[in-house]
This record gives C-alpha cells, sequence and structure tokens, in this order.
C-alpha cells in the first residue's frame, strides 16, 4: 500500500460528493413512468447513453429459466454483473415483470400477481441509467431519491464511494446471489477491513480480520476514483492505495468485486481489443488482495477459506480451490462451506472401534492451523508419526523439521501450500483404504482361510495351532500399535524424506558413463541421467569439487540435512553418492534449464510471468532462511542457479552447497563465495555474514528479472550504464524510470508494480547489511501486505534511522 500526500484530490472529492445532484444533468436517457421489463421479448433492460451498461433480467448460467435483476456490463462477452438487489433471495421465474411507478420499482409477474416493492419511494418521477453504471430513481427536480452506487453488493466501479458504516460483501457462489461469506467493511472507526462472516445462520457476526489498513482514527472513505485507483482517503487528505491500474478508463472497463472467496480483485476488460493488441476479450485479474486468500484467513475461530475438515489451495489463477482431504468427502455436495466428514469410522478412547485398524496417510506441504491439543518440540518424524498412531484422540499429526503438533477433529484453516511445508499425517480406518493395500488385503484373506482350517482340523494338532494363531495375533497387534503402517504416498512427485544412497557405478550407469553434460561452474559439473530401475525419472547428478575434508558421516548429516528441505520453489535432492573420493549430489530433473537462458535466450518474456518467478524465488529464499530446521544460507543467489520445471516455475538449485564446500571456494579473485556482480560488501571487509547476502543477491537478480538486461554490461555505449544497480539507482534518483523500462509496453503498463519493485531491489542492495531487508520483509512488501518506502542511496553508508526500513 502506497501513502501518498495529494491535495489534487480535493477537487475531485468535492465532484464527486457533488455527482448524486450533477450526474442527470450528464447525457441521460430517461426511462419514463409505466415502463415495463421482461425477462423475455423487446424489452428486457434498459440501457445507459453509451450502452456499457444494462439494467434487467438476466438468465442464469446453470438455468436458462431462472432469472436474476442485475445491473451488467452489456458489451463485454460474458455480462458481468455489478449490482442486484440483495432483497431478493432466490433466482427469479420466466414470467417475471419489473413495473417503474411513482412509488418506485415493483416487481410482479405476469399476471400482476405476487407483487414486491423492491425501492419504494413516493414522488419518483424518473429512472434513469447512467454511464457510470449507477442507477437512479429521481424526483420532480432531478434529485436522486435512490441510487444503486449507494447500495452496495460485492463490486464497486468507477467513480463509486464507499462511506462509513457501508460494505461490500461477496455473495455465496458464482451461480447463487444469496449473501456470502466474506465482506469489506468501511468501518466507523476509520479502518478499512476484510473479514470472513459466520454463515449457516446467514448473520453478520464477523470472525476475525484478515486484510486490514490499520487507519483507526485517521481512515475517511474508500474512493474509486476515475483514473482507475481504489484507495483510502485519510482524514488529512493523504490517501493509501488499495488496487491501482494504471489502465486508462477511456480504454478499459474497470471493476473491483470481493469474490466468492473473499479475495478482492481488480478486474480491467477492453474496450476495443484492436487498440490494444495485447490484450483479450476477456476480464483479466490485475490486483488481488489479499494476494493469497487460503493462508490469509487465520483467525482462531471459523474453518477458514474453505470449511471444516478441508483443504484451501490456489489454482494457477491464484483462486482458492477447496477440497477433501483422503477418504474425507463433502457434507452437503452442493456447499463446500458445510465441510467434509471422514467416510470411516473415527478413531475413539471410548470404546465402539471394535478391531478396526487404522493407517496413516502422507500429504505434503499440508497443515490445518488450528484444532492443536499437544505440541512436542525436538521430535523426528517417527516420533511424532507413533505418537499420533498410538493416540486414540489424535486424528492428524503435522511434522515440520523438527515439531510436532497433534490434531482432532474438526480441522480448520486448513491449507495445501509450499509455503507450509512439512508433512501431514492423517488417520485413516483400514477398512476404508485396504483396497490400496493388496498384500494387507492378501494376509487378511489368508487369515480366514487359516481359521477354517483351524476349525475342521485335527485334534491332535489343536495346541499346536492355538499356539501358532496366538503368535501371529501377537505379531498383528505389536505391529499395528506401533510403527507398522502403512504410508501412502499422495504426491508422486514427492519422495520420502530419507535420501537414497547411490554407488558411483549406479550413477555412471545412470548417466550413460557421465557422457551429457548439462552445465558446469565452480561447484563441479553436471549431467543428465536417468533414476536406475525407472527410466522415466530424469535426473541431473552434480559432481561435486573442492570438498570438505569431512568424515564420511559428517558429509551425510549435512546431505540429509539439505534433503529434509521441501518447497515448491526448491529443486528436490533425491540421493547422494559418498564412495571413496567421489562426492555427487543426484537432483531431480528442470527440463526449462536456468532463468539466465529464459530472461535472454529469446523473446523477452512476459511481465506476468516474470512476477510469478520473482515471488517463487522470494518465497524459496524465506523458507531456507527460516522455515527450515537450521537455516541455510545459500550464499550464491544468481540467475544460473534459479532453474524452470515443466510449467516454468521457479526453482533454486544449488542450497546448502555452502555448508559443503571449502570455506575459500569462489568464482571471483577475492576469497569470498559468490559471483561477481552478486556479491554482497560485507564479504570484501572479511565481516561476518547473515541471510543479508543472499538478500543482497536477491536485489540484483530482480533487476536483472524487471529490467530484463544483466547486471554487468561491457559492451554498452553509455559507460554510466554498465554496471545495473549504480544505473537503476540513479534512473530512480531522477525520476526516469521510463528510461529503465525502455521499450518493455507490458512494463509500462504495470508502472506502478515496475516502480514499486524497483524499490525493493534498492532496499535489497544496500551497501549496510542492517538497513537491508530480511527475506520475510521483501515478502510481505512483494504480496503489498507492508508498504514500500522510498530508499536511501544504497551506496551511501549515510543512513538516517528515518530511512531505515
Amino acid at each position: 500500500m502506497h501513502f501518498l500526500s495529494s491535495n489534487l484530490f480535493i477537487p475531485f472529492l468535492l465532484l464527486l460528493v457533488l455527482s448524486s445532484s450533477l450526474a442527470l444533468s450528464q447525457n441521460v436517457q430517461n426511462i419514463s413512468l409505466g415502463s415495463i421489463l421482461t425477462t423475455s421479448g423487446t424489452t428486457t433492460s434498459w440501457l445507459s447513453p453509451s450502452k456499457d451498461f444494462a439494467f434487467g433480467f438476466l438468465p442464469l448460467a446453470t438455468n436458462s429459466s431462472l432469472f436474476i435483476l442485475a445491473i451488467y456490463f452489456a458489451k463485454t462477452n460474458e455480462k458481468t454483473i455489478v449490482w442486484y438487489p440483495k432483497e431478493i433471495k432466490s433466482p427469479l421465474f420466466s414470467d417475471s415483470k419489473l413495473l417503474l411507478t411513482s412509488d418506485g420499482l415493483l416487481l410482479t409477474n405476469l399476471n400482476n400477481e405476487t407483487t414486491r416493492n423492491l425501492f419504494s419511494y413516493s414522488g419518483t418521477s424518473y429512472a434513469a441509467l447512467l454511464d457510470t453504471g449507477n442507477f437512479i430513481l429521481a424526483a420532480a427536480d432531478s434529485s436522486p431519491n435512490w441510487q444503486s452506487f449507494d447500495d452496495h453488493t460485492d463490486t464497486i466501479l468507477p467513480n463509486q464511494l464507499l462511506q462509513k458504516n457501508k460494505i461490500l460483501r461477496s455473495h455465496l457462489y458464482d451461480d447463487n446471489y444469496t449473501n456470502g461469506r466474506f465482506a469489506l467493511s468501511m468501518q466507523d472507526d476509520g479502518n478499512l477491513v476484510l473479514y470472513p462472516l459466520a454463515l449457516l445462520t446467514d448473520s453478520t457476526n464477523s470472525y476475525s480480520s484478515y486484510w486490514a489498513t490499520n487507519t483507526v482514527g485517521s481512515g475517511n472513505q474508500l474512493v474509486f476514483d476515475f483514473i482507475g485507483t481504489l484507495y483510502l482517503e485519510l482524514d488529512n487528505k493523504t490517501h493509501i492505495n488499495v488496487t491501482m491500474s494504471n489502465l486508462s478508463t477511456d480504454e478499459f472497463y474497470q471493476r473491483v468485486t470481493l469474490d466468492t472467496d473473499g479475495a478482492l480483485r481488480h478486474y480491467v476488460y477492453p474496450k476495443d481489443v484492436t487498440k490494444n493488441g495485447s490484450w483479450k476479450n476477456e476480464w483479466t485479474v490485475i490486483q488481488t488482495v489479499p494476494l493469497d486468500i487460503c493462508e490469509s484467513i487465520n483467525g482462531d475461530i471459523g474453518s477458514g477459506a474453505c470449511g471444516f475438515n478441508s483443504l484451501c489451495q490456489l489454482d494457477q489463477n491464484r483462486r482458492r480451490s477447496c477440497q477433501c482431504p483422503p477418504y474425507f468427502s463433502l457434507v452437503d455436495e452442493n456447499d463446500m462451506y458445510k465441510g467434509c466428514k471422514p467416510d470411516f469410522v473415527s478413531p475413539s478412547c471410548y470404546g465402539g472401534d471394535g478391531d478396526q485398524v487404522y493407517d496413516l496417510i502422507v500429504m505434503y506441504n499440508t497443515n490445518w492451523p488450528g484444532s492443536d491439543y499437544e505440541y512436542y518440540i525436538s521430535y523426528d518424524e517417527d516420533h511424532c508419526r507413533n505418537n499420533c498412531f498410538n493416540d486414540c484422540f489424535c486424528e492428524v499429526a503435522i511434522f515440520n523439521g523438527r515439531d510436532c503438533w497433534k490434531k482432532r477433529l474438526p480441522l480448520s484453516r486448513g491449507v495445501i501450500s509450499t509455503n507450509v511445508g512439512g508433512k501431514a499425517f492423517i488417520k485413516v480406518g483400514i477398512n476404508s483404504s485396504s483396497s490400496l493395500d493388496p498384500t494387507r488385503q492378501h494376509i487378511e484373506d489368508k487369515a480366514k482361510s487359516q481359521k477354517v482350517w483351524f476349525l475342521v482340523g485335527l485334534p491332535s494338532l489343536i495346541i499346536s495351532l492355538f499356539i501358532l494363531f496366538g503368535s501371529i495375533m501377537l505379531v498383528v497387534k505389536v505391529r499395528s500399535s506401533s510403527s507398522y503402517y502403512k504410508r501412502i504416498q499422495l504426491n508422486s512427485s514427492s519422495v520420502g524424506s530419507t535420501l537414497r544412497c547411490f554407488t558411483y557405478k549406479e550413477l555412471e550407469e545412470a548417466t550413460n558413463g557421465f557422457r551429457k553434460e548439462l552445465g558446469s561452474g565452480a561447484f563441479g559439473t553436471v549431467y543428465e541421467g536417468f533414476l536406475p530401475l525407472n527410466l522415466k525419472t530424469c535426473i541431473a547428478v552434480k559432481k561435486l569439487e573442492n570438498m570438505l575434508k569431512e568424515k564420511e558421516k559428517e558429509f551425510r548429516a549435512e546431505v540429509q540435512s539439505i534433503g529434509q528441505t521441501h518447497h515448491k520453489n526448491l529443486v528436490r535432492l533425491f540421493g547422494y553418492c559418498d564412495e571413496g573420493a567421489n562426492r555427487l549430489l543426484v537432483y531431480e530433473f528442470m527440463s526449462n534449464g536456468s532463468l539466465t537462458n529464459f530472461l535472454f535466450g529469446g523473446a523477452r518474456p512476459s511481465w506476468n510471468k516474470r512476477m510469478e518467478i520473482i515471488l517463487g524465488i522470494a518465497r524459496g529464499l524465506l523458507y531456507l532462511h527460516e522455515d527450515c530446521s537450521t537455516s541455510i544460507i545459500h550464499c550464491d543467489i544468481k540467475l544460473q542457479n534459479i532453474l524452470l520445471d515443466n510449467e516454468l516455475t521457479a526453482r533454486i538449485s544449488d542450497f546448502g552447497l555452502a555448508k559443503l564446500l571449502k570455506p575459500d571456494q569462489t568464482r571471483t579473485n577475492t576469497g569470498i563465495r559468490g559471483t561477481k556482480g552478486y556479491v554482497a560488501p560485507e564479504w570484501f571487509r572479511n565481516a561476518a555474514i547473515s541471510t543479508k547476502v543472499d538478500a543482497y543477491s536477491f536485489g540484483v537478480m530482480l533487476l536483472e528479472i524487471i529490467c530484463c538486461r544483466k547486471n554487468l554490461e561491457l559492451e554498452l555505449n553509455s559507460e554510466d550504464e554498465t554496471v545495473l544497480v549504480y544505473w537503476a539507482y540513479d534512473c530512480y534518483k531522477e525520476g526516469r524510470i521510463d528510461i529503465l523500462i525502455g521499450d518493455d509496453k507490458e512494463a509500462l503498463g504495470n508502472f506502478e508494480d515496475f516502480l514499486r519493485l524497483l524499490m525493493v531491489a534498492i532496499w535489497c542492495i544496500q551497501e549496510d547489511p542492517s538497513q537491508r531487508p530480511s527475506m520475510r520483509k521483501v515478502n510481505q512488501m512483494l504480496d503489498y501486505t507492508i508498504a514500500v518506502p522510498s530508499p536511501p542511496d544504497p551506496f551511501s553508508n549515510q543512513v538516517s534511522n528515518n530511512q531505515a526500513l
């Protein structure tokens, strides 16, 4: 969010306040008393003068014989609704009719039965739908008796206000316009907040907010101005930007909608695609608040972004997807918010389970942050699994490196995300999962046949069979009560936490004699290969050089530490080889190569893809710095060490190798670790290093990604442009951001985002490490969670306190 002083907006605000009375002096097509709308026939809607908006009956996408009365965009491919009467709780039938009377709008059927006054305002003279999308019931003097801009639903349009004690409220589902679970409230105390609502009783009781401007005592009103910026106006006339488009409202339709999943999204749609060739005839999301709805809704009370016992996950468009965990199903197939129920008899400490046996199913990057009843510190994975398995109260255990949480139903705030990390062990009944375990089913069938044979066998064998049977039952009991349960991996791309120790011969065969070289660097050479016994799994085998002369046990301990990292934005380590003088690491293969090739190997990547890559790298570094069992400083963040998988997701490679290399391993002549152009200044001062060296390298790389040029260009005509970090700051200081952007039209169309990323990068490349943000703060700035202050000169040590981040 940006804090900007703006007295220039005062005239606009005065104009906006007067808009109710001035609006009718615009080009208006009056709708006279007695006018009628029907669901079919010649008059199903009333249009604004520009024909951009319509007010009338729209058939539901799921049932064309049912209708909703609404204001909607009339020229878009999809007739997108921006307002609907909240008083109507159910869809309308095809015989519905709307009549404009002197008492307001009258809803009835074709036979004039079951009448309903939607907006009862006596003295109505006429109505009008303005080009802003505002529908007005006007009095004889043209003053509005009622207007839709004051009767908010889930959408706010340019030139519209949200004043104190007013809310936007989502509808329930895309095809269900009853009240939903989320609200954006301009509170009387001046704070603008997003919060979930208690749904089952359709009450207005709210849970804890999941996003807020924190402007208690200073906020005034929310304004969506005519240039496409949604901002909170403060009492002192400064404002906080909530979303902004940098696109002209003359060329793009715009709206900000509180969607059904609780995210506030800013949408744009080109009015003429021939004039905006890079845009499609569809609504495009240019900003989302908050960025991750699944993880943002985390209050102590309530189910979270989805229902109880369910899991929330973002899809590729960053929209929420709700799902039940394995062997759970929706309580109501038509309503995800009612949560999920187990499809098996849940464990009980109070009897009733009979001989039911339970298994644990493993899910990666999964957690339900609520519902904890026990917490253990410094546990290993086996202890965590066994503890839950033997606890009749425990339904789920969460293991994250060294901590273990036990949970019971109902589970709340469920989320699947690489930011979560760790594993969830879900206890399910054996009867529900035996079909997944043919070995166990065979054992049980064999036991039944043995029982029949036992009953009809010779009396002389009764004693021996009894002893044998008792022994078998004892083994089964021991196994079922300890660690002998099935571990099912639901993520096919995941590998168990125990790394495989390969022999040198195995890797030599897997790489066909180390024949195909993928690349080489300071740490060694990388070869392509295929996992033994699984020729479909492509791997990258790195032969390490200049290794520390450690004992075998210490080397394996370090590798195991690296192998325990599990994150979407890290390259996965499959195993290693520690045989004689040979030290090799086996990684998953990244099919799209390095970020260097992606940025500079052909056409310039799209702005949105570059943004995704930036966010992915930042989250991966945060995980290494703060979420691993032991913090890992990468020490060599650069474009070449960012690899791209099949879906062009950014994956950090070579992390943790700093632990394994000699202290003097370097790619420069300075006796330090790192790569020229990315090395933090403290390396040159022989000062102690911290995670801030990675923040510095990230800042350099961030400039490379947004500017699409290398950090060091020796062949440029201008000497001032040779070093990117110096040139970028000079352009920022002189207000010449356009020079940095150059001919990048997409970056120019996202100017505010470009400027924000540039400011984040300048903060990261501060020479004084204490002035640099942590990667957690970097992520918060990238996610719009906190504002990005103007950065100081990064190459001056004279930084005042009020300039520190």
